[in-house]
């Protein structure tokens, strides 16, 4: 009953503020180019499915791509942050420097090096630095994690590096691996619009260019259609990750 509920407010509260807009566009006369009613929105959707879910594959294909290499590449750092101090200090400032620089500011630079012709190497290397930061900075403050006393206790039964890693911090870094990632891929489908919107070419045919074709055509009802795939994709993406968070929590405190 209580699932029921939570899932019938959100979706009465939507169903309330989609009739406000309908009414208002009627009322005011507003033209559609401005603000289209939900209906026009609902039939270009409807009308254009074919062409958003492909682009929209397209864009997610791109998001996880990026968010495999990022996490193959934050989680390697990571661990030799943790082996070695001398490295964590030569890595950390990287990683916060390549984190608070905005993207945008070297997608332009990033399009030229992965080739004009190209458009999607460019994409997934912004979306892979806009996710690599969170999986990097839980994946050290994880390895950080571990109790003191079991420490301790590794080092008095004279255990090495590798087997305090693998045996003690690497298990309590998981609930902050798991965490990076969920915020991660959400990122990484940030970093592929962007970069598809740079990129502004048809070669990355994304849900970006349907937004920017549409634009360009005045055709707003096709650019709120394309927006909700965007986000609809996106939320459930991140239910999906948060599902697979929670299972794996609960193998997690059963080992």
């Amino acid at each position: 009953m209580k699932s029921l509920t939570a899932i019938a407010i959100p979706l009465a509260f939507i169903a309330m503020l989609l009739t406000i807009w309908e009414a208002v566009c009627r009322l005011t006369g507003v033209p559609a180019y401005l603000l289209p009613p939900p209906s026009a929105i609902g039939a270009s959707l409807a009308e254009g499915w074919p062409l958003l879910l492909s682009s929209a594959w397209n864009t997610l294909f791109t998001a996880l791509t990026a968010l495999v290499v990022a996490s193959l590449l934050a989680s390697s750092l990571a661990l030799l942050t943790a082996l070695s101090t001398v490295i964590e200090r030569a890595i950390q400032p990287v990683a916060v420097t390549l984190q608070v620089t905005p993207v945008i500011a070297v997608a332009p630079l990033v399009i030229i090096w992965a080739g004009l012709d190209h458009p999607e190497r460019a994409v997934v290397v912004l979306a892979t630095i806009v996710a690599f930061f969170p999986i990097f900075s839980g994946a050290v403050t994880g390895l950080k994690s571990a109790d003191p006393d079991l420490e301790r206790l590794f080092n008095l039964y004279g255990a090495s590096r590798w087997q305090k890693l693998l045996r003690l911090r690497l298990p309590s870094a998981v609930p902050y691996l798991l965490e990076g990632h969920k915020v991660a891929a959400g990122l990484a489908v940030i970093g592929a619009v962007i970069g598809e919107f740079v990129a502004g070419s048809g070669g990355a045919q994304g849900l970006a260019w349907r937004i920017l074709e549409a634009g360009n055509r005045l055709q707003t009802a096709r650019m709120f259609a394309a927006l909700f795939v965007l986000a609809a994709m996106a939320a459930v993406l991140h239910a999906l990750l948060q599902m697979a968070e929670r299972r794996a929590l609960v193998w997690w405190r059963g080992r």
